[in-house]
């Protein structure tokens, strides 16, 4: 699949930031369980590429993506996990090379109008933006929509459950991104159950943001 095929097919994407391998498998399971099909492991953290590994061999059901990719090496570190996809915060011409070389399909990071051009140029046509709710959130998106119809965004950093229909009833916004679902609480209590429950709740709300376009 390409980006726009991942980002599509779900609309809300669970970013994972581990602070523990042995979480990875059970997280996963119970997003999956509740109807989210796409994760995204961020490199921020050192159980980021045990992580991604763990949740390839364990639940192959899932789409697995690498996310915060800031420097060249990280996509090679990413491939060797078996990430099937990867994620920038932002778009340096370094960046934007490893992009395109990547073997697997990849969401650049923008903010500013300057950077969306500078993608676009680039052959970039599916977009993060972020920080999304620090950067102007959907007043931005919406302006956007009007000089940038060709482009496609998937919406990160400050989404929550009471933002992200908003944020997915824009025509130019495929998805949203964020960690609503999987409070740290709850991951270490081993509430894989309660993890489920919020995952399912996440999931509706994106298939209730694509019935109201129709």
């Amino acid at each position: 699949m390409n980006i726009r095929d991942i980002v599509g097919l779900a609309r809300v994407i669970p970013e994972l930031n581990l602070s523990d391998v042995s979480h990875a498998l059970p997280l996963a399971r119970a997003l999956s369980a509740g109807g989210l099909r796409v994760v995204e492991v961020s490199l921020r953290s050192a159980a980021a590429i045990a992580g991604i590994e763990a949740i390839r061999k364990g639940a192959p059901d899932l789409i697995v993506g690498a996310g915060s990719l800031t420097r060249a090496v990280d996509f090679a570190a990413a491939d060797r996990a078996g990430a099937q996809f990867g994620v920038t915060p932002g778009l340096t011409a370094e960046l934007a090379a490893a992009c395109r070389g990547a073997r697997f399909p990849v969401l650049p990071g923008v903010m500013t109008p300057s950077e969306v051009i500078s993608a676009r140029n680039s052959s970039f046509a599916v977009l993060k933006l972020y920080p999304a709710q620090g950067g102007g959130g959907v007043s931005v998106l919406k302006a956007f929509g009007a000089i940038f119809p060709d482009v496609v965004f998937c919406a990160s950093g400050g989404v929550t459950n009471a933002n992200a229909a908003d944020y997915l009833a824009l025509e130019n916004v495929a998805s949203v991104a964020g960690s609503w679902m999987i409070p740290q609480p709850l991951i270490e209590a081993g509430d894989w159950a309660g993890i489920e429950a919020l995952a399912r709740d996440a999931a509706a709300l994106g298939r209730e943001s694509v019935k109201g376009r129709l």
